[in-house]
């Protein structure tokens, strides 16, 4: 059947579906030390703010590369565990200021893409992944290019904000 010959109805707007009403829209961020993580987050809480749904941060603790002794390895790892908890720490008062609701705290070990698609996987309440885009010569940054290879399989949209804007033009289109 032709494109222009079908026969369809008009699709509900989101307001006349049941689950409109029921579910807060999730907000999911990645925390990591990227400059490009204020522009996401201050996104990511401006809709949450204005949808009424909340933020959640995954902070995957990548594994140590260093396996000369296991001991100074173990110690690697737990102070890596420590930094992230203290960076979620500073990033969830950041959310909790501009999103109005405290998040949802997710924290992984492994490979970050690997992670992340698993944790989206898993957790049906994630409505959308914000993710911000480095402004770099090397490209949008390694998460987004695993992301967008395979953007297509994942079960929520993406938006990726641009690490170029400032806090004027998020609160603009962000609204």
């Amino acid at each position: 059947m032709a494109l222009g010959k079908q026969k369809t109805s008009p699709a509900p707007t989101p307001s006349e579906t049941p689950e409109a009403h029921s579910l807060p829209r999730t907000f999911l961020c990645v925390v990591d030390e990227s400059e490009e993580l204020h522009q996401a987050l201050r996104y990511a809480c401006r809709r949450a703010r204005s949808t009424k749904g909340r933020v959640a941060l995954l902070y995957v603790v990548e594994p140590v590369e260093f396996q000369h002794w296991m001991a100074v390895g173990h110690l690697m790892e737990e102070e890596r565990r420590e930094q992230a908890e203290e960076m979620l720490q500073v990033v969830a008062s950041v959310v909790q200021k501009l999103s109005g609701a405290t998040p949802i705290v997710y924290i992984r070990e492994g490979n970050l893409p690997e992670e992340l698609m698993k944790l989206v996987a898993e957790e049906e309440q994630f409505s959308i992944l914000v993710l911000g885009a480095s402004t770099g010569r090397e490209g949008p940054g390694r998460l987004i290019t695993h992301v967008m290879k395979r953007v297509g399989k994942l079960p929520i949209p993406v938006t990726i904000v641009p690490g170029g804007l400032t806090d004027q033009q998020i609160d603009t289109i962000s609204a």
